[in-house]
């Protein structure tokens, strides 16, 4: 039980100095926690004690009784230094507690007669338990006023709980004062309520002041601790010393957590497995921090412990306090103390000479950490054995096996065999006082395997420098290759693999390098003066094995190109002047020094060409070329000149340029007539061919209007052949059987070309028979031209397909013809009367009569008995 305590008024120690209790059995602390200090064998019956408050400066004393009992009629329970506030709902005073309205007392002053206030204490609080099983309504103070004995009183009350939300809570007898609350009370809802207690007279007219009415709703122990989760998830190191924070649990109590209600307490129930001891770990009571009590913990052995907490509120108190259990999870974590170690001392491998990335040994590890963790991880080091780096030992990630790998190839005729020392370790450094294994290296023996190598060019490419243009036959060089195989005796023969132009022959037994052709530094196969040819050597081994050298030639330029001159054709005015000139360039596939500057000449012979002409260099390899004389008659001249290079001795060439002089306009332009002219075309020449135009235009003319009449003639003529032998659009008649049956019944002119269309205008609208021909106008099929063409067919064809498209009197007569009726009363018997007769009586010569087509037949049965 809490009292609260009592203040006072307008002075500086408004606190208590203490409470004291009447009964030794109990006590009451400075917060007014009434608590029990021995135990308490016997409450069958209410215990009554007074409890006492002192004020500080002031002479008052307040005075209150405590009964306690027991909720309904249950046994006598011990209770040993608890409170005892789950035990006191139903402990008050049989004499309810009268709150009177505060009276104002005046004193006269000494000197100028005034009075002051007397003090009064401020109004305690009302204290009411939650949870309270009633009956109801529940008394619980009685208010009054002092002047209720000389006129009638009428009591209110209001406030939040009275007339406010929540309303109804409290109420109060208007005419006797009496405060009641009507219902149970929940402290974790609503800890308090402000109410304000009114007096008036029976006018309505206020007799008192409104006094403050402070209800305090007294926790009672009716909620369980809440964990925030039910599964807590934690980890410590493997390893780790006692006292190590492992993790922390958090359970709520809604109830009040300045009494022992809300005060949770923890603990731990149960821990699974119990290895290495059943208290590996401890949890503080009050925080629900979890730490290690004992070392031991090993992932290797045990790597998540599964802990039972529980929280108590009553400050754990199990006889009295709620409780609830959590789970926390504890997972051990890894930690590098397990070195790896080889499963074997020695391994052993071997591999091909000359081979590259190849597995040749593997190496087996145990490491019993984490899996897939660093401190799991292997790597490997070659300590010793492998000085020029010919292997390198790679971790398979999958098992942590280490793969000898080659990464240089190794070489038979130099090593037979290596001895590697092999040393493992983590990628994670080892934990502090944790030494390597012995088993953390071992040896490698891995043994090199002869197989046959490729013969190999020493110097590969090999160059060497020749002048181009030396004969065939001439010896370049020996391009000699050398079988590695020290300890096999094999024979090495060459071939030509690659030789662009073709030019080079090798030795088929010592290499040696001789010309078929001239070589041309010039020729499209040089590249930046050098020639390149491919050849192979092959040895005779199991299996054979060959190799390739390229030999490259650098041709030393000679000069042996002349220069040549450009352009071919030029065009001058007939009249010189400054803009009519020529621009000559020359180019010389030589190199330097065999080329330019270049030297422009005109020979000496014909004696017109230095008459006509005159030629002058502008730079090493540019001229102009121009008239000498003032006029030049318009015509094409072939004018020579000799360009000459610099090389030693000097290469001439004379070169022809064709010079198409004509006159020329105002702006130095050849005109279209001169041009022509320069072309060498004379008058007559130019009227002959005007006039061999006009002819092949006549000629063409002609041609058309003959074909133009032959169409109108073909048009106008009928066909060549006999209409009667015209077989585009009539029906042949190849027999006559003759008229058996209904045969005869038929129309068979309906089958004929129509001659006109006149009744299909004429034609009423009505319903037609299927076996009539109707009486409408026919539609007019095209005429045949009289004479035959090419497309004449084809063209009949379509227009008369057109037209019985078009034509509703043509069959079937746009309805639905019975074919297969052949009429009734037929004068032929049965078929099936038909028999064949062996009598011989029957005269089968008039066969012979039918024709060729019959002959056949007539032979089968006209022979007679001889036959």
């Amino acid at each position: 039980l809490r009292f609260h305590i009592v203040k006072f008024e307008d002075c500086q120690h408004s606190k208590a100095v203490g409470f004291e209790s009447s009964d030794p059995n109990f006590s009451v602390r400075p917060d007014g926690s009434v608590y029990a200090e021995q135990e308490v064998a016997n409450l069958s019956e209410p215990i009554q004690f007074m409890v006492t408050a002192r004020g500080g400066h002031d002479p008052h004393i307040w005075e209150t009784t405590v009964k306690l009992a027991l909720f309904g009629h249950q046994p006598s329970v011990p209770v040993s230094q608890i409170g005892v506030a789950d035990m006191i709902a139903r402990a008050w005073d049989s004499n309810p507690r009268v709150i009177k309205f505060p009276r104002k007392h005046q004193k006269s002053s000494s000197a100028n007669g005034l009075r002051r206030q007397k003090r009064d204490w401020v109004i305690p609080p009302i204290n009411v338990p939650e949870n309270s099983r009633g009956p109801f309504p529940q008394m619980l103070v009685r208010i009054r006023s002092d002047q209720d004995l000389e006129k009638g009183i009428r009591y209110s009350i209001t406030g939040a709980g009275a007339d406010q939300p929540p309303i109804d809570v409290y109420n109060i007898d208007p005419v006797h004062g009496k405060m009641f609350v009507t219902r149970p009370l929940d402290r974790e809802e609503r800890a308090s309520y402000h109410l304000r207690a009114h007096a008036v007279d029976m006018n309505g007219n206020k007799v008192e002041s409104p006094i403050d009415l402070y209800i305090y709703v007294i926790d009672m122990n009716d909620n369980r601790p809440e964990f925030q989760n039910q599964v807590y998830n934690g980890s410590v190191a493997e390893g780790s010393k006692p006292g190590t924070l492992v993790m922390k649990v958090t359970a709520n109590d809604s109830d009040d957590d300045t009494t022992a209600n809300g005060m949770v307490r923890y603990r731990i129930l149960s821990q699974t497995p119990h290895m290495p001891i059943p208290n590996m770990f401890t949890i503080n009571s009050e925080t629900g921090d979890i730490f290690t009590m004992a070392a031991g913990l090993d992932r290797e052995k045990v790597s998540q412990y599964i802990i039972i907490v529980q929280a108590t509120d009553m400050e754990g108190n199990l006889n009295f306090g709620l409780s609830n259990t959590a789970t926390a999870l504890i997972s051990v974590t890894d930690i590098n103390d397990n070195p790896p170690e080889l499963t074997a001392r020695t391994f052993s491998g071997e591999v091909p000479e000359n081979s590259v990335n190849v597995v040749v040994a593997n190496l087996t590890v145990i490491d019993r950490d984490q899996p897939h963790s660093p401190n799991w991880a292997a790597q490997y080091r070659i300590a010793s054995g492998d000085p020029q780096g010919h292997f390198l030992i790679r971790t398979n990630p999958v098992n942590n096996d280490g793969m000898v790998t080659v990464v240089k190839p190794v070489d038979y005729e130099q090593n037979r065999a290596f001895m590697l020392t092999v040393i493992v370790s983590n990628k994670a450094p080892l934990a502090s006082g944790i030494q390597s294994s012995l088993q953390s290296s071992a040896g490698v023996t891995i043994s090199v395997q002869d197989v046959n190598e490729s013969p190999v060019f020493p110097t590969n490419p090999k160059s060497i420098r020749f002048e181009e243009g030396v004969p065939a036959g001439t010896t370049l060089t020996v391009f000699a290759a050398q079988d590695p195989d020290l300890f096999i005796q094999q024979t090495v023969r060459y071939s030509k693999l690659s030789d662009p132009a073709n030019w080079l022959r090798i030795n088929r037994t010592n290499g040696q390098i001789t010309t078929m052709a001239v070589l041309d530094r010039e020729s499209m196969y040089v590249r930046n003066n050098i020639y390149e040819a491919t050849f192979l050597a092959a040895d005779n081994g199991s299996p054979p094995a060959s190799g390739t050298g390229t030999l490259q030639i650098h041709l030393i330029d000679v000069n042996d190109n002349a220069p040549v001159m450009m352009p071919k054709e030029a065009q001058l005015c007939e009249r010189a002047n400054p803009r009519s000139k020529v621009n000559i360039t020359a180019s010389d596939a030589d190199a330097d020094p065999h080329v330019g500057p270049f030297v422009f000449e005109l020979p000496s012979y014909p004696p017109s060409i230095r008459r006509n002409w005159t030629i002058s260099r502008i730079s090493g390899d540019y001229a102009q070329l121009r008239l000498r004389i003032p006029y030049l008659d318009a015509e094409v001249y072939d004018v020579p000149i000799i360009v000459s290079d610099s090389g030693n001795p000097p290469l001439s060439n004379r070169s022809i340029i064709k010079v198409k002089v004509c006159p020329c306009d105002d702006n130095g332009d050849c005109t279209t007539t001169g041009a022509v002219a320069a072309a060498g075309l004379g008058t007559g020449a130019i009227i002959a061919i005007l006039i061999c135009i006009i002819i092949l235009l006549i000629l063409v003319l002609v041609f058309v209007m003959w074909m133009k009449r032959r169409e109108k003639e073909r048009q106008a003529k009928p066909l060549l052949i006999d209409p009667e032998d015209d077989v585009r659009d009539n029906i042949l008649k190849y027999d006559e059987e003759g008229g058996g049956e209904e045969d005869q019944d038929y129309d068979l002119s309906q089958l004929q070309q129509p001659e006109s269309v006149e009744h299909i205008i004429s034609k009423p609208v009505g319903v037609r028979r299927v076996d009539e021909r109707p009486i409408i106008a026919e539609s007019q099929y095209p005429v045949r031209p009289s004479l035959p063409h090419p497309g004449d067919i084809g063209d009949f064809i379509n227009d008369g397909l057109r037209a019985a498209d078009n034509d509703p009197t043509a069959p079937p007569y746009d309805s639905l013809l019975v074919f297969d009726y052949e009429g009734s009363g037929s004068t032929a018997g049965s078929v099936s009367s038909l028999n064949s007769s062996s009598s011989g009586d029957q005269d089968y010569d008039y066969l012979n009569d039918w024709g060729p087509r019959f002959k056949k037949l007539a032979d089968l049965y006209g022979g007679g008995e001889d036959d």
